[in-house]
């Protein structure tokens, strides 16, 4: 499961390596936050909800590239996810685990990423809440039944790099303790990201940026059920216990 805060964002951060596990026969989810209704770039649509369609469709298109299995979009509003109800987002995605029951989920670090943005900071805030608690009984029980019940993930990873974006305030990105390599699926996320056409002033900037990851994606593994010591890993699903 990858838990984001944007249409685009599956793909600029997370693209390559949902596409390559999905190729293995890995079932993949990903849940975004926003529909990214406050965008600058607005592809000509005339308010937010048109712009809420335009990227709901193109988040759709996206995912379909990727071969996600199942891409939720949800209403929270773009831009303001700092001033959402903590405990409200989090049972949200509570849910969305148990529902879903990932044995590896990625997301932001608290950073907020590459970009620092404040929605990708709360986004990885919310999901590593939620991925802590969707094991406990004690939290949110009313959602627990005979269909829905608590469930922990094995492994929870933060997407980070080794570069930074110049002209933008610095950010402090965790140490990648896991190396994805994609190889040719680059040209793959390349064309998903390029289904966001609502925000293709951004693409230029987007291809200058991944150029610098070369054919792989870069995670920290910021938590785990096995205890002991961080290895370099090539493998998000290292370790990993079929359920």
């Amino acid at each position: 499961m990858c838990i984001t805060a944007h249409p685009d964002d599956e793909a600029g951060g997370f693209g390559g390596t949902l596409r390559l596990y999905a190729d293995r026969g890995v079932k993949t989810c990903v849940v975004c936050l926003t529909p990214g209704q406050a965008a600058t770039n607005r592809g000509g649509a005339k308010n937010d909800q048109e712009l809420s369609a335009m990227r709901r469709d193109e988040f759709a298109a996206s995912c379909e590239i990727l071969k996600v299995s199942q891409g939720i979009v949800l209403d929270y509003p773009d831009g303001k996810l700092h001033r959402m109800d903590l405990y409200h987002v989090v049972c949200d995605l509570t849910l969305r685990i148990r529902q879903f029951r990932p044995q590896v989920v990625m997301t932001f670090g608290p950073e907020g990423g590459l970009t620092g943005h404040t929605d990708h900071s709360m986004a990885g805030i919310f999901a590593s809440l939620a991925f802590q608690w969707a094991g406990r009984n004690n939290r949110f029980p009313d959602q627990l039944n005979d269909s829905v019940t608590t469930y922990q993930p094995q492994k929870l990873y933060f997407a980070t790099a080794d570069f930074g974006i110049p002209g933008r305030p610095p950010v402090t990105l965790p140490p990648a303790t896991a190396s994805v390599e994609i190889g040719n699926l680059l040209e793959t996320k390349i064309a998903a990201f390029k289904k966001h056409t609502s925000q293709s002033p951004l693409w230029p900037l987007f291809e200058k940026n991944i150029s610098q990851r070369a054919k792989r994606e870069l995670f920290h593994l910021a938590a785990s059920v096995n205890s002991g010591l961080i290895v370099q890993e090539n493998d998000l699903f290292t370790g990993v216990k079929e359920d």
